[in-house]
């Protein structure tokens, strides 16, 4: 048997060879970050300061607008830092935490999006119970499980990749740490980990996938059996953001973690992969301020506000 070097540092993939096109995507992407960062931060804080969306529906949104700036922070900057350093190498234990965080930011938003689907289906098909069902605690209660439960998957795979050796190769075909990547580095016999992965990821993956889906056939029932037009095309419209979320996330994250990385394959999935990294975590809060009349009234009334006293906001 061969003498194995233990590894503390791993290469990660670069975009591109090419130093211009490195230096283009580099201010494209810190764009798409401030960008992401700002305008979830701006929905969060109308969130919270606007006494009208204080509703279950924009409660939930706010916390989303949270995950996706925080999803997309464990990405974004060690990216930018190796496209403008070209220092693609990264430790191991880092590697290891930033693996955590993404799967631990993925499973979150699926849970979350599973009780943006409840809080629908209660608005549509028990409006008279609606705010008995969704009262604040209820809601606080909801939203404390999604984020303690999103913990569960990465500390057990964590866990499991301490009894594992990396050995090479260094370099991993991603541009950031995702267990999947990691796990074709090691040296140790990886059939647990695998298993394990399938097991929790598989369980926890249909479990948020029935929960986000199932209200929406329920919603569906109830919606054919409106009499009037206009009274089904209202009653979509309150889903449709929503939905259009929803399909980005599970299509995106079925295209990463089930299709297998095959050479034919394996640039395509470096697009989808940041796509859903760097761009959906912008495209969500755009999507539900476009379709939201309330984020748009909060937002003329905090602009006018603005104009009406901007050494106030200066001061401030």
């Amino acid at each position: 048997m061969k003498n194995q070097t233990s590894i503390t540092n791993i290469l990660l993939l670069s975009l591109s060879d090419n130093e211009k096109i490195i230096h283009v995507l580099f201010i494209f992407f810190f764009l798409i970050y401030l960008m992401t960062v700002s305008i979830n931060f701006f929905i969060l804080l109308l969130v919270v300061t606007c006494a009208h969306l204080h509703t279950p529906m924009y409660f939930f949104l706010g916390n989303l607008a949270f995950l996706d700036m925080s999803y997309s922070s464990v990405t974004a900057p060690r990216l930018l830092f190796a496209m403008s350093t070209q220092h693609w190498s990264i430790y191991l234990q880092n590697c290891i935490a930033q693996m955590f965080f993404v799967v631990y930011f993925v499973g979150s938003e699926g849970f979350l999006l599973a009780s943006m689907s409840f809080d629908r289906f209660v608005a549509i098909c028990r409006p008279l119970h609606y705010s008995q069902i969704m009262s604040w605690s209820k809601c606080s209660q909801l939203v404390s499980l999604v984020w303690s439960s999103g913990f569960f998957a990465p500390t057990i795979f964590a866990l499991c990749l301490r009894r594992l050796t990396f050995c090479g190769p260094k370099l991993i075909q991603n541009f950031f740490c995702d267990l999947p990547h990691l796990l074709l580095i090691s040296c140790t016999d990886t059939t647990i980990n695998i298993i394990v992965m399938l097991i929790v990821g598989s369980a926890l993956g249909i479990v948020a996938f029935i929960t986000t889906f199932y209200p929406y056939v329920r919603i569906f029932r109830a919606v054919l059996r409106i009499g009037t037009s206009d009274g089904k095309s209202k009653a979509f419209s309150t889903c449709t953001s929503h939905l259009t979320v929803v399909f980005i996330f599970y299509s995106s994250v079925t295209f990463i973690y089930l299709v297998p990385n095959t050479s034919n394959l394996l640039t395509l999935n470096r697009v989808v992969t940041v796509i859903y990294s760097l761009i959906t975590p912008l495209l969500n809060p755009l999507i539900y301020s476009l379709r939201s009349k309330d984020l748009k009234v909060a937002l003329q009334r905090a602009l006018h506000i603005h104009r009406l006293h901007p050494d106030t906001a200066t001061r401030r």
